[in-house]
């Protein structure tokens, strides 16, 4: 994991201002790191490691129940292949890992991951993709999730992309009023469709 601290300080600096500064995160060390740190909560933006993936894991599954089409599936059908809908969502941050890792980024505070964005650059089509974003829920109502999409947008723009796409479900009121406050435009509403294959209705095997 990358550390966000400071140097140490010299052996004469007051205590109070000790405290102070080693609490602070190093901006020039998070900005060589291709990171940023909102000034107000002290959070990290700063790019994923691999070692990291358990943790993002955990923070989507718990983010994600009640507002993703797998939780939808299995309230519909049950287990299917005898795996739960937290595999299936967690299976997706594996996707978005082995496409692009260098497209995660994670918040951090206090030395905790506490959210992340995934990103990918279709550069033919000039458009960034954001397939997954979750903040931790004790962690909610800070403005986390609103700083990861100003970051990936930031990185979106620097590689000259000409659109940012992101989507949600009907159900997902975060996401839903979020996106638009953030600048994004509604352009089109999906409907999802499954049907079981087995008689008796069963998809475990």
């Amino acid at each position: 994991m990358i550390s966000a601290k400071r140097p140490p300080l010299p052996s004469n600096t007051p205590e109070h201002e000790r405290r102070s500064q080693e609490t602070k995160p190093n901006r020039a060390f998070v900005a060589s790191r291709g990171g940023t740190v909102d000034d107000f909560m002290n959070t990290v933006i700063r790019p994923f490691q691999p070692e990291e993936l358990a943790r993002i894991k955990e923070i989507t599954v718990a983010a994600f129940d009640g507002v993703s089409i797998d939780r939808n599936i299995e309230d519909r059908f049950g287990p299917i292949g005898n795996h739960n809908w937290q595999w299936r969502k967690a299976r997706h941050l594996d996707e978005d890992a082995a496409r692009d890792p260098a497209g995660i980024y994670v918040a951090e505070q206090s030395g905790q991951i506490v959210g992340y964005i995934t990103t990918w650059c279709d550069r033919q089509a000039s458009i960034g993709h954001i397939p997954n974003l979750a903040v931790d829920q004790r962690w909610r109502g800070q403005g986390i999730g609103r700083q990861l999409i100003n970051h990936a947008l930031a990185a979106f723009r620097t590689a000259g992309l000409a659109l940012a796409r992101i989507e949600t479900l009907q159900q997902n009121e975060i996401g839903r009023t979020l996106y638009p406050e953030l600048g994004f435009e509604e352009v089109a509403r999906q409907v999802h469709y499954c049907m079981a294959l087995q008689p008796d209705s069963s998809t475990t095997h």
